[in-house]
């Protein structure tokens, strides 16, 4: 599943797959936040770690878990 979160003052947004699923992600940010985590962690699947400080999300997209068709559609 792709990720997207967009940072406060940061022109890029971080992009990442990763092989959570959608609950597991939301979960994980919904608890973050009411606990008053100062940080995310995230991990992708080639296994890079991803560190994003709760204070400056500015929203964060999930994609469809759904992998990518390949191919020519008719």
């Amino acid at each position: 599943m792709e990720i997207r979160i967009g940072i406060i003052n940061t022109g890029r947004e971080l992009s990442f797959d990763t092989g959570a699923s959608a609950d597991e992600v939301r979960a994980q940010v919904a608890g973050a936040l009411e606990q008053g985590a100062p940080h995310l962690s995230f991990a992708d699947v080639r296994g890079n770690s991803y560190l994003v400080p709760t204070a400056n999300l500015a929203y964060i997209e999930l994609g469809t878990e759904e992998s990518r068709r390949v191919g020519f559609v008719a």
